[in-house]
């Protein structure tokens, strides 16, 4: 059984390029590929107004419930794809997508997305 608990997070590996390349921070966010939310906390962190975190896959947000609510309205979580970017928002002052598979899908084989371990082979979110 997945759990939020059993999962690896990811770790971005552009987090402090990233950050210092859009500095100062304000104004609204999007990050169309939440994960486990190291781009939208450390945008928060850093002096954006709002984050709009987007994520398909609903395990990501379970792993946010922890730390979510100290961002208040600040941090607005949506389940959906960045490909629908129209619809999140129309005044944004910028866009993160860390695209790629994570540690969060391959760590678990029950997920389907890793041929290394013992689980079904089913690569679709």
């Amino acid at each position: 059984m997945m759990s939020a608990a059993t999962v690896t997070p990811h770790i971005p590996v552009l987090l402090r390029p990233i950050i210092k390349a859009v500095s100062p921070l304000s104004g609204v966010w999007l990050d169309g590929t939440f994960g486990a939310g190291g781009y939208t906390r450390a945008l928060l962190d850093n002096g954006a107004d709002k984050v709009i975190a987007v994520d398909r896959d609903p395990l990501a947000f379970d792993m946010a419930a922890p730390w979510a609510g100290q961002y208040g309205d600040r941090l607005e979580m949506v389940q959906g794809t960045f490909s629908k970017l129209d619809e999140y928002g129309h005044d944004l002052d910028g866009v993160v997508l860390d695209l790629g598979v994570s540690s969060m899908q391959l760590d678990l084989a029950e997920r389907g997305f890793s041929f290394m371990k013992d689980g079904p082979l089913d690569m679709r979110m």
